[in-house]
């Protein structure tokens, strides 16, 4: 078969194959068309899931007749200055948007110049191009898009249903709208207004006003603000909580110099950057946007524009690990204020109606009836209270505690202003109850003081070595022969780690010394743990480079059980030991160390507010 140029329709089409995936991506190349016009004000309408009608208007500068017949041809752009692809700046500089969207679809594009009299509007039905005509229109630009794919059909089948393309719009004029806090949205999906966003102020408090009304109220009040800048690249927005988290990465929104992106480098940093303060399989809300020189970035990757190449990705890497993990670290003691909050929660009343509401109007005061229930997990049992014996703080953990009376002693007001105040009781020998200036706090035992000794191998292993203490009689502990094959392979990096072992057979190895700030630790669980850990990583490389994995699963074992009984300089000294340690909000595996109930909630709880 003979070569042949291709005709300029087929070639529009081919392009908007590229470009054009569903609704969502016309919507995404108008918008962004829009904001580099310089508008303030865009709307957003659709029908039938974008395929019947997708309308954008806006309030930008707006288009001159002869622009206005150069815009739909193929190439055509505003936005490259001196045709220099390594200084872009803008978002749509391609010019094929326009021209694939004409292609496949009938598109008609009104406009009016800033201080021109007229306006005017071109219309161009699946490729063929009518002649330019007035219009009526402000000043700004319209365009609209009817019978989407109506030229290629087969592209039909592959489309959602109505509902899945209203949401991935949706998403798409959301991450719009974050990265351009100043610019109002508007959404209407059929005949419904999804969304409505004010502009803000281009400042942190702006941003996170415009974020909260995406990512939802409680991203507001669990949000850390992240700042940096290192070799020209720069960093800002707002991370949550590490105990503020999800089951799926959807509310992680990233971009680069304001473009929405999903971008594997960055994703793979903010994991590194989080790292052990999350539980297995959550997420972290998120919302970061890298700056830098449109030189040190390519953003002509993929058609749709949604992946990066950086030309430095290993100081963009690290500048993401260390201003997230430098916010995380500063507020360490930060628990999220859902915890708290579903806490008292749990405790509302249940009627035949559902849960009622703390502080609604319905709210009821004590038994309302013999059918009303109440949500408590169980009866709680009668505190011990502080264990007479007073012993030296975090240094007898281990030993042997006296009896408990209900005595405790009065509570100065320089311990009441501290973040997580003064011990006032145990609980089940397992939670710690404190009491702060305007709340009670209850402290997992056990999880805190896992962190607490994390942190402290951490530190060791930086140092250059773990500290070791040698058993008077070796522990002797019996696994299947290929765990014991795998734990001598590693014995070597073990023994740096503050682990010494032996062969002791083929299906047993000897403990001779371990880690001294574990203690009288569980030797037997903790190797038989380690030996799962390292027979499922045993092709990943060197122990050494998973130091922290195994550093935490130490900590897990030579940790404060639940059920040991401490005296009250025991748990003070937990408390400010905890107040003083990076991420000690959370526990190695993630989960929340302490829950804080704030004296106003209790209060409504009860009725007395």
């Amino acid at each position: 078969m003979p070569i042949r140029q291709l005709a300029p329709e087929t070639i529009n089409r081919i392009a908007a194959g590229e470009v054009i995936e569903r609704p969502a991506s016309v919507i995404k190349e108008l918008v962004e068309n829009s904001v580099d016009a310089g508008a303030r004000d865009i709307e957003v309408v659709t029908a039938g899931g974008g395929l019947s009608l997708i309308r954008v208007s806006d309030d930008g500068s707006g288009m001159e007749p002869d622009d206005l017949m150069l815009c739909i041809e193929r190439h055509a752009t505003s936005k490259l200055q001196e045709d220099d692809l390594f200084n872009i700046q803008s978002f749509g500089f391609r010019g094929e948007a326009l021209p694939s969207i004409g292609s496949v679809a009938r598109l008609e594009i009104a406009s009016r110049a800033g201080g021109a009299e007229d306006a005017f509007a071109i219309v161009v039905d699946k490729g063929s191009q009518q002649p330019l005509r007035p219009a009526a229109v402000n000043r700004g630009t319209r365009v609209e898009v009817r019978d989407l794919f109506s030229a290629t059909p087969a592209r039909l089948k592959f489309l959602k249903s109505e509902r899945a393309e209203n949401q991935a719009t949706t998403d798409t004029v959301k991450r719009l709208a974050m990265a351009h806090p100043e610019v109002a949205f508007t959404l209407v999906t059929g005949e419904r207004t999804s969304l409505k966003l004010l502009g803000q102020e281009v400042t942190p408090k702006g941003l996170l006003a415009r974020l909260s009304r995406i990512m939802g109220r409680e991203f507001q009040a669990d949000a850390i603000e992240v700042a940096g800048e290192r070799e020209g690249v720069r960093i800002a927005g707002f991370i949550g909580l590490p105990t503020f988290n999800r089951g799926d990465a959807s509310q992680q929104f990233l971009f680069v110099n304001g473009r929405p992106v999903k971008d594997r480098l960055l994703i793979g940093a903010l994991r590194a950057a989080y790292g052990d303060t999350l539980p297995r399989g959550r997420h972290p809300y998120v919302a970061l946007f890298i700056d830098l020189e449109p030189r040190d970035v390519d953003v002509n990757v993929h058609p749709a524009k949604t992946e990066v190449r950086f030309k430095e990705s290993g100081a963009v890497r690290s500048l993401v690990i260390g201003a997230v993990r430098h916010v995380l670290e500063e507020n360490a003691m930060r628990a999220s204020s859902r915890g708290g909050r579903e806490t008292i929660e749990a405790f509302a009343p249940v009627g035949a109606g559902g849960r009622i509401p703390i502080g609604g109007a319905d709210r009821v005061v004590g038994f309302r009836s013999p059918n009303t229930s109440y949500a408590f997990a169980a009866e709680m049992q009668a505190p011990g209270g502080f264990s007479e014996e007073v012993q030296a703080p975090l240094t007898a953990l281990e030993g042997t505690s006296a009896e408990a009376s209900a005595h405790a002693d009065p509570i100065s007001d320089d311990v009441l202003d501290r973040p997580l105040g003064a011990a006032r009781a145990q609980l089940h020998e397992t939670y710690i109850v404190s009491q702060t200036r305007d709340a009670v706090v209850i402290v997992d035992q056990h999880a805190a003081h896992e962190r607490l000794v994390f942190e402290k191998l951490k530190r060791m292993l930086a140092n250059g070595g773990v500290a070791r203490q040698g058993l008077l009689i070796p522990e002797i502990v019996e696994l299947l022969p290929e765990e014991v094959e795998a734990i001598l392979e590693r014995a070597a990096e073990l023994e740096g780690l503050g682990l010494v072992v032996d062969g002791f057979g083929a299906e047993a190895i000897a403990v001779r010394e371990v880690p001294a700030l574990l203690g009288q630790c569980d030797v037997r669980g903790l190797v038989r743990d380690l030996a799962a850990e390292i027979m499922d990583d045993r092709d990943q490389g060197v122990l050494t480079e998973r130091l922290e994995a195994v550093a935490s699963r130490m900590a897990c074992h030579g940790s404060v059980r639940a059920g040991r009984r401490l005296t009250a300089a025991e748990m003070n000294a937990l408390l400010r030991e905890m107040e003083a340690t990076p991420y000690s909000g959370q526990c190695n595996h993630g989960r929340p160390t302490y829950v804080e109930l704030k004296l106003g909630d209790i209060e409504r709880l009860f009725g007395r507010k």
